[in-house]
């Protein structure tokens, strides 16, 4: 008899909230939805509610909570509506919780993915930013309260599942030389670079292989998706920066490599939809039907592997630098970017204004220790005043 996995989502409207939901609607015998949450979307987050039927839902803006709350009383659905952060980190933590899909993208995910690592909970991490922002913090929580912790992004899925089991963190004793870490280029791989100075917010969000949200989407156009996975890694595998090698693979086939010193290289390949890392993480260590088709090695025929150009993508060498450099420095650039993408998005500056941005608070801001929280959050909030106040 399968035990009943209790899962709690941040960030349910999203793409990769939305692909947790298809996988777990496929196996009703293995997962239960405890909580859904949401920032504003009211409207997609009660359909939701009327199908998983959680027995809570969250929302952090004040309208959206009273909209929702309405329709859910009118449905007569036995859902309790809650606002706020303190919110979400309440059915990330609760005792009736098992996992935590943590999927809120940006900052605003650090402190209940936080809160569910340091009460114990099984973590399927998809939120970049609280490894990028607070890796030691972070890690270090995970090893105090014995939480499981399993990435959900493909590449360190992939990563995961290439590595040896039991991997410890040791590369050395483990035979492993290198992580290579898989990148699609983006939209703008093969763009000369004299027309990039006129890239729009929809060329940067129309991503030829993944269906993403338009921060991310952004992110990958800039390569900076990479960096952030960069920093990730680093965490996650205890792999330093020259340890992990990006590679340019345009077909996303490959979702990640590891080699190990004895000349092996393993990979791990599948067709570019999350529902594949997000079944894995939610049944392991079993693997269950994801609703993903089979991979066709015969219509992909070949695969293509090019060097990144940092030239052309200075966000990845910026991550590079920042990952070197350790203290509040991925703090800085994670909340710098976050603040130019914002601008980006909104048509203020152009899309290679986004790296001189990061650029500029990186050098402008000292890099302080992480000794905990506190240190993060005080550095994202520097470093956002400075990327606002270069926008002008």
């Amino acid at each position: 008899m399968k035990t009943l996995q209790h899962i709690t989502i941040l960030g349910s409207t999203g793409s990769i909230g939305t692909s947790t939901l298809d996988v777990v609607a496929r196996h009703p015998d293995r997962f239960q939805i405890f909580a859904l949450t949401a920032y504003r979307q009211a409207d997609v987050l009660f359909e939701q509610c009327v199908r998983f039927k959680p027995k809570y839902a969250v929302l952090l803006e004040d309208g959206a909570v009273a909209r929702l709350r309405e329709r859910v009383r009118e449905a007569g659905l036995s859902v309790e509506v809650l606002a706020g952060v303190q919110a979400l980190e309440q059915v990330c933590t609760a005792a009736g919780v098992d996992a935590v899909m943590a999927a809120i993208v940006g900052a605003a995910g650090l402190r209940p993915t936080l809160a569910a690592a340091r009460a114990g909970k099984k973590i399927l991490l998809a939120n970049k930013e609280t490894l990028v922002m607070a890796g030691n913090v972070f890690m270090d929580a995970v090893r105090a309260s014995g939480s499981v912790l399993l990435p959900i992004d493909s590449e360190h899925n992939a990563i995961f599942q290439a590595l040896p089991r039991g991997y410890d963190g040791n590369m050395q004793t483990h035979g492993v030389r290198r992580i290579l870490l898989t990148a699609s280029g983006g939209p703008f791989r093969d763009t000369p670079l004299s027309e990039l100075h006129n890239v729009t917010p929809e060329q940067a969000c129309a991503h030829p292989n993944w269906v993403m949200g338009r921060k991310i989407s952004v992110d990958s156009a800039s390569m900076m998706n990479k960096g952030l996975e960069v920093i990730e890694a680093h965490w996650l595998f205890n792999a330093a920066a020259d340890d992990i090698q990006v590679v340019v693979h345009p077909q996303s086939v490959i979702h990640s490599l590891v080699e190990y010193v004895d000349g092996s290289v393993l990979a791990q390949l599948g067709n570019p939809d999350m529902r594949t890392p997000i079944a894995y993480g939610l049944a392991y260590p079993e693997r269950i039907a994801s609703g993903v088709a089979p991979l066709d090695l015969f219509k992909i025929a070949s695969m293509d592997f090019v060097a990144p150009d940092f030239a052309r993508f200075p966000c990845l060498a910026l991550a590079y630098h920042a990952l070197r450099a350790a203290g509040t420095a991925p703090a800085i650039l994670n909340a710098a970017n976050e603040v130019a993408v914002a601008a980006f998005l909104n048509k203020q500056i152009g899309f290679l204004a986004i790296p001189q941005v990061i650029e500029t608070v990186l050098n402008q801001l000292p890099v302080g220790a992480v000794r905990d929280l506190d240190d993060v959050l005080a550095a994202d909030a520097e470093a956002r005043s400075a990327a606002s106040a270069q926008l002008g």
